[in-house]
């Protein structure tokens, strides 16, 4: 992905959400010329991996295949100071049929909520062992209501509504065309993109960055010691 395109992503998240009246932690405005004054006492913001993640999967169309994301909150699972925040929070900005890959986490339960713009659409299966798609009926929570669908069911999340993904659940999500963009609400267990994400095909989860301009904002594994 090219740097401006990443500047141009974070800027438009910003507009959505400010147009629904959220407002982010103060380091989500927080500038490289800001983050060269920051010391030891930002190392959760640091460790923890907080802040803007935006990704095409590899894909090279983020418009099509890719996510904004924005972690508000989150702990560690290996770092004894961070242990004792076993959750974690984020905010999705997901564009009219923009994919969100098929894929699974190993350790993470999350519960996925459509807070504000169009509906989610999300589609469901079970992995198998050998971290293939089964066949099998999917049970999940919608809003505390367990429901049962055959393997590959699509469900609609209108706003306000949500549902529970256990671990090794298969799910790739999108907005549904002609309905806008969506800001969709993440929180689970202590998130660690770096090794809990199975994909059905091989994706780059943070992919390489081409820097033809300067960055707005550091992404969350870009920040400095």
């Amino acid at each position: 992905m090219k740097r401006s395109e990443i500047n141009r992503i974070i800027e438009g998240a910003k507009e959505l959400l400010h147009e629904h009246n959220i407002t982010l932690p103060p380091f989500g405005y927080w500038t490289p010329e800001d983050w060269s004054s920051k010391g030891a006492e930002c190392n959760e913001i640091r460790d923890c991996m907080l802040g803007w993640d935006i990704t095409d999967f590899g894909s090279s169309q983020f418009d099509k295949i890719g996510l904004a994301v924005f972690t508000v909150r989150n702990g560690h699972q290996s770092k004894e100071q961070y242990k004792s925040k076993t959750y974690c929070e984020k905010l999705l900005i997901i564009q009219e049929e923009q994919i969100t890959p098929m894929h699974f986490h190993w350790n993470k339960v999350e519960d996925i909520i459509n807070r504000a713009g169009g509906n989610l659409k999300i589609e469901l299966y079970n992995a198998t062992d050998d971290e293939k798609l089964a066949e099998t009926d999917v049970a999940v929570s919608l809003d505390g209501v367990r429901k049962r669908f055959t393997a590959g069911t699509k469900l609609m999340l209108k706003k306000g509504e949500s549902i529970t993904l256990q671990t090794g659940m298969y799910h790739r999500f999108w907005a549904e065309k002609g309905k806008g963009p969506l800001i969709v609400g993440e929180v689970s267990k202590v998130n660690d993109d770096t090794s809990d994400n199975c994909f059905l095909k091989q994706r780059e989860r943070f992919p390489a960055i081409e820097e033809d301009i300067s960055p707005a904002h550091y992404l969350c594994n870009e920040y400095p010691r």
